[in-house]
C-alpha cells in the first residue's frame, strides 16, 4: 500500500476522534489546544469592528509537524 491511502486513513481516523471529543468533551479540546493560535509571533489586531488574525507561528508549527510525520511514514 502506498503512502497516500495510509495518510487518508490516518486523517479520517483523526478527524473522527477529534469530532467525537468536540461533541462529547468540548472543554477538553479547549484545555489541550487552547495555546494554539496564541503563540508568540501570531498577529492579532483589533480596532473597533476590524479584527485581523494571522497565525504565522502556529501554521509554521503545523507545517513542521506534518513534514516530520510525512518523513517518518515514508
Amino acid at each position: 500500500m502506498t503512502i497516500l491511502p495510509k495518510l487518508l486513513i490516518l486523517a479520517g481516523v483523526l478527524a473522527i476522534v477529534l469530532g467525537l471529543l468536540w461533541a462529547y468533551q468540548p472543554g477538553l479540546l479547549r484545555t489541550l489546544f487552547g495555546w494554539f493560535g496564541r503563540l508568540p509571533g501570531d498577529i492579532r489586531y483589533q480596532n473597533g469592528n476590524t479584527f485581523v488574525f494571522v497565525p504565522w507561528v502556529s501554521m509554521l508549527l503545523v507545517s513542521v509537524v506534518l513534514s516530520l510525520l510525512a518523513r517518518l511514514l515514508r
